[in-house]
């Protein structure tokens, strides 16, 4: 059977007939046990297999994976694991950061031997760790001085180690345990090392350059999460003379290099480019608008491949058995071919009784978790909650629902809510740490405020989980054209929450009207929308037809676009 790239693959049957056709295939990229998909990524947010990262690319990654394994597709995910995490707490009404120490031992990782690099004038000893599930594995680069997850300046000397390490230590890592990469997925710019290994390796074991340079290009796809090319770091040549150079044997390759400095600086943007013939995005916005650009001065094309999630993990398993006994998802959690009209039977009752289990399981998560006064919180299934879950940076406006403290208190006290706020500031962001602290002084400015609006800390995959599962309504808005896709709104409509949000990443997959939009041709303007919005949303939770309308409109325009395994599908059709 030939595989038709243009077959969309919206059943079990479809599923189980593409990756057989995969199997069968006779490209040197097909994939096998031995010649398994690999996802490079700086960044694994895994808390359960004990590694944190800092925000939605490294939860994007353990979606993939686990998506991956229950697809059975053979598959490697290559990381660094940083010994060192930031955490964050509050002391005397302020946010700190403080460091602990994590070892993979604990985790259930295996050392499997060590590798070398050659980095600043010295031989650095890395240690390859790796865990094994089905058809997956994370294999893992560590060393007790590697440091924290983005650690230092984005174009300083550490950051540069770190993915040099990952790069060149982890295509040693997949050698030592003997595989071959059938396809090369670099997440962002910093996996653009790993690449580079594997030409240097194909030029020195006497393939000729240029047959190399094909070779590597048709097996790499680089997926880029970031709009705009000019926010990418850059290095300079003294840098890479300590850091990258050293690690390559063939001459070809050093002066294929070289060549791409610019004014004595490059861009891994520009060369992960040049080595990567497929390129995708993370939304059909996305990968309309980024701005990059290769080295001839070209825009680049983005093939749109929108995030998805592994929506069992995000999910109560209540939720999905419900999806599955209504013939809304099938058993690999994609819509069935007759999702809308099952989608189109759901009761308020039904949605009411989901949201009362994940508010049980949101309480108990909440349990160890205290506010910014200490408290600990428990919320009544009736009890409307509005939350803010994401990142704390300044494109996603945490700050803007505080714009005007006498418009929000009038909508928690009509419908007697509550606002829970949490994410965390970047390290180093000095900037967003004052709006944060603005922020909680507005909230302990008003009386109403401090006992109805809670900023929890150290926002981790926990707490996020948790306030799907359990809030009424998730409030994103990210600045239109900011946004690469996002994946919190996604879990948020998994779990039937209401999403009022700007039409921005992968939200814009879908019309407008799929759900509750913030507008405007200002931010004035946009500040009012949200606040009718956040109205309408607490209003349709007391009227059942509009929590039925709502709830139904999200889970019938964004559940073919959320689903993780029509992400992995979109990903194999694209590299196939």
């Amino acid at each position: 059977m030939v595989f038709n790239a243009r077959h969309r693959l919206d059943n079990i049957e479809d599923v189980e007939e593409f990756y057989n056709a995969i199997q069968r295939t006779h490209l040197t990229k097909a994939l096998s046990e031995e010649r398994p998909y690999t996802y490079w990524t700086i960044e694994l947010y895994d808390q359960k297999n004990g590694i944190r990262g800092g925000g939605g690319l490294g939860i994007l990654a353990a979606d993939t994976r686990r998506v991956a394994e229950e697809m059975n597709v053979p598959f490697v995910l290559l990381t660094p694991f940083y010994p060192s995490e930031l955490h964050q707490k509050m002391e005397n009404g302020r946010s700190v950061d403080e460091s602990r120490k994590v070892d993979y031992r604990g985790f259930g990782f295996e050392l499997v031997d060590t590798v070398n690099i050659k980095c600043n004038g010295q031989l650095c000893r890395l240690e390859v760790i790796e865990k094994a599930f089905k058809s997956t594995r994370i294999l893992a680069i560590t060393e007790p001085n590697f440091g924290e997850l983005y650690s230092g300046d984005s174009c300083g000397d550490h950051r540069l180690y770190q993915e040099v390490a990952l790069g060149f230590g982890g295509y040693q890592a997949l050698k030592l345990v003997g595989l071959k990469p059938a396809i090369m997925q670099l997440n962002e710019v910093a996996t653009f090392f790993a690449a580079l290994a594997r030409l240097d390796e194909l030029a020195t074991n006497g393939m000729d350059f240029y047959e190399a340079v094909v070779y590597t290009r048709k097996h790499t796809l680089y997926t880029n999460h970031t709009l705009v090319q000019a926010a990418e770091a850059s290095f300079s040549l003294e840098q890479f003379e300590r850091f990258v150079f050293p690690n390559l044997k063939s001459r070809a390759v050093r002066k294929w290099l070289r060549d791409k400095f610019e004014e004595g600086r490059i861009r891994l943007s520009s060369v992960t480019i040049e080595i990567a013939e497929l390129k995708s995005g993370v939304s059909k916005l996305h990968a309309r608008v980024a701005n990059y650009h290769d080295l001839s001065g070209e825009k680049v094309k983005f093939k749109a491949v929108t995030n998805g999630i592994d929506i069992p993990y995000w999910t109560l398993p209540d939720v999905v058995r419900f999806y599955k006994d209504s013939e809304i998802l099938d058993k690999f959690c994609l819509p069935t071919e007759a999702y809308e009209s099952q989608v189109a039977k759901i009761e308020a009752g039904q949605i009411r009784e989901i949201k009362k289990r994940g508010r049980e399981a949101m309480n108990e998560v909440l349990a160890g978790r205290p506010d910014q006064e200490g408290r600990v919180l428990r919320f009544e299934p009736g009890e409307i909650v509005f939350d803010f879950k994401r990142r704390f940076v300044d494109y996603k406006r945490p700050w803007l629902p505080f714009t005007d403290l006498k418009r929000l208190r009038t909508i928690l006290e009509s419908h007697r809510a509550s606002y829970i706020l949490t994410g965390r500031v970047h390290q180093g962001d000095e900037r967003m740490m004052r709006r944060l602290d603005e922020v909680l002084e507005k909230i302990r400015s008003d009386e109403y405020l401090r006992e109805h609006v809670h900023y929890i800390p150290d926002y981790d995959e926990e707490l996020a989980r948790a306030l799907s599962v359990g809030s009424n309504v998730s409030i994103n808005v990210p600045i239109v054209g900011l946004e690469a896709c996002g994946t919190s709104w996604e879990k948020d409509v998994a779990n039937m929450c209401l999403l009022v949000s700007t039409h921005d990443g992968g939200v814009a997959d879908a019309p407008t009207e799929s759900y509750l939009t913030v507008a405007g041709k200002n931010e004035t303007e946009e500040v009012e929308s949200l606040y009718a919005r956040m109205d309408e949303a607490a209003r349709a939770w007391e009227n059942d037809f509009d929590l039925e309308f709502w709830v139904k409109k999200q889970l019938t325009n964004y559940l073919p676009i959320i689903s993780g395994t029509r992400m992995l599908k979109d990903y194999l059709e694209y590299l196939f």
